[in-house]
């Protein structure tokens, strides 16, 4: 991680851990918004804007997913990082089809990060908002950067899609932080505890929302409403990272996603999205988990799972 600007120690999985062993995540640390006016310093502008992402990162994934539904592919220019973590976090390798960082001539992300603050002290996470005028992050907080592009861009997307309606936002909301706790940061702190009691707590929160799920997905199609809105998002993100990396990597193995059939429905249903199945690349989502040494000493990336959900979708 970065302390004052400097890269201090080799980078490690765990980012925090409380008295119970249970695991912790930083907060966010740029959380500008974009603005309309003339004197904004973030106006809404094409190509100003860049988006840094990680095909592995449920968080990254979910600001891609948004990008393209709301047809934003050619007003924000996308950069994605190796898969693999090095000793220096995300780098820039053009490696398995990524990218290498033409916009700063970084060679890792955490460059960025020093770039935007000389004195930074954190981690540097994607997904990443970058502001090419400035040379500045505008925001390197996923919730935010979705309500970025689906509100703040909205006069320059090419979709009339609205993830967050207004007279939903409330059940929207609510939605989303129980997903958040119990099942998106929840496997996490499953993969990532250090007692046992930390890890029993987490993966009892991980498959009671498997249950809410599919209890509440029988008779429906979206999560709130009668349309996709940016829950589905969140949902998604986790669910198709969830056999090919929490079931095994991260010990959510009590059961997989084929015992949840209105789950699985749902899950291929999206799949069926443009904008979701783009965001999907099983090589880069395993190579990455199985490249976090703590949980995976060697290396070795497994061969399966084979999922014929993800080979109807074409991956």
């Amino acid at each position: 991680m970065l302390v004052k600007g400097k890269w201090t120690d080799e980078w490690q999985p765990i980012q925090s851990s409380d008295e119970a062993g249970r695991f912790l995540r930083q907060r966010s640390s740029f959380r500008h918004r974009l603005g309309v006016g003339a004197n904004d310093p973030f106006p809404v502008a094409a190509n100003r804007y860049v988006l840094y992402i990680a095909y592995i990162c449920p968080w990254a994934s979910r600001a891609l997913i948004a990008l393209r539904l709301k047809g934003l592919e050619t007003v924000i220019p996308v950069i994605a990082v190796d898969p693999r973590l090095s000793e220096q976090g995300w780098a820039f390798t053009g490696a398995m089809g990524t990218d290498l960082d033409a916009e700063t001539q970084a060679r890792h992300l955490h460059q960025l990060y020093t770039r935007a603050d000389a004195d930074f002290t954190g981690r540097a996470t994607v997904p990443v908002l970058w502001d090419r005028h400035t040379h500045t992050i505008v925001n390197n907080e996923s919730a935010d950067i979705l309500q970025i592009l689906n509100r703040d861009f909205s006069p320059l997307a090419r979709t009339t899609i609205d993830l967050r309606p207004p007279e939903r936002e409330d059940d929207i909301e609510q939605w989303n932080q129980q997903l958040y706790t119990d099942f998106n940061n929840g496997v996490y702190q499953a993969g990532f505890a250090s007692t046992q009691g930390a890890y029993d707590e987490a993966v009892d929160r991980v498959f009671a929302t498997l249950d809410t799920l599919e209890r509440h997905l029988q008779s429906r199609e979206w999560i709130v409403g009668e349309t996709l809105t940016e829950t589905d998002i969140r949902a998604f993100v986790t669910l198709i990272r969830f056999d090919l990396a929490y079931y095994g990597l991260f010990k959510c193995n009590r059961q997989p996603l084929a015992a949840y059939p209105a789950v699985l429905r749902y899950l291929q249903r999206l799949l069926q999205i443009p904008a979701f199945a783009a965001s999907v690349k099983p090589d880069h989502i395993k190579a990455g988990y199985y490249s976090i040494r703590a949980l995976n000493p060697r290396g070795i990336v497994p061969d399966g799972p084979r999922l014929a959900y993800l080979t109807a979708a074409g991956h």
